[in-house]
């Protein structure tokens, strides 16, 4: 087996006991503004949420204030949750059993609470995500029962398993996490595909004016997966003849 195909290798997840490098991981995803989903055990609603501060002498891990707000009666309740988040396609997740204080700051309303004991780290190589140059970006749509009228964007990279998605304005109230949406329609080079998405990932740049949407394809067809595949093949083509002659 050479290199690269080494590198598709899905890599086993690593459980981190260690409170060092529990912290340097919840640091990554704090430092890098990642969004986390959080999902309570009993309930199929997700929520969303960030890490804004890691303490370690203190042992303590803040959360901001959830979106939709509905879920924090459930963690004010003592209701046990998980979090999730990836980072540079790395997914990090730990299951939150003690209960997280609600800081009603007129400022900054957060939940506090205990470091994990034990964060999953799961490095997942399978997916070769391939990036789109900015000035080939493909035009994207969603469309759906949930949505009053489609919407446009387009597509930044895409993997066999899912994309990232670029929307003028701010679509934080129009879309849901977890939602599934029927239709996603992207105008790839050889013919446009379409596939049912769930999203997994929402964030508003208001400096920009710009939402970046994460979606993971849902129950695709045979045919929308050979198209995938037959585009992620194409970029990572092109990158590595863009590659070779960065060399010269």
């Amino acid at each position: 087996m050479n290199a690269s195909s080494a590198d598709d290798v899905p890599q086993p997840p690593k459980v981190l006991t260690t409170p060092l490098e529990i912290a340097a991981n919840l640091r990554l995803l704090l430092e890098s503004h990642d969004p986390l989903i959080i999902t309570f055990h009993e309930r199929s609603q997700r929520f969303q949420s960030y890490i804004i501060d890691v303490n370690r002498d203190a042992n303590e891990i803040a959360l901001d204030e959830m979106i939709p707000r509905d879920g924090e009666r459930f963690l004010a309740a003592g209701e046990p949750f998980r979090i999730e988040g990836f980072h540079d396609g790395v997914r990090i997740a730990w299951e939150v059993k003690a209960r997280m204080s609600v800081i009603d700051d007129p400022q900054h309303r957060c939940y506090r609470g205990p470091l994990p004991e034990e964060v999953v780290y799961h490095q997942r190589r399978n997916a070769f995500r391939a990036a789109l140059k900015l000035a080939s970006l493909v035009d994207v749509e969603i469309g759906g029962d949930k949505l009053k009228s489609p919407l446009k964007g387009k597509l930044l990279d895409i993997s066999a398993t899912g994309c990232k998605l670029r929307f003028e304005g701010d679509l934080s109230e129009r879309m849901q996490l977890g939602q599934v949406y029927e239709r996603f329609v992207a105008a790839l080079p050889f013919g446009s595909m379409t596939a049912p998405v769930e999203l997994r990932y929402l964030h508003f740049e208001e400096r920009v004016n710009i939402t970046f949407a994460g979606v993971r394809f849902h129950n695709m067809s045979g045919l929308v997966q050979r198209q995938v595949e037959r585009f992620v093949y194409q970029l990572q083509r092109e990158a590595r003849r863009f590659d070779k002659d960065d060399d010269y």
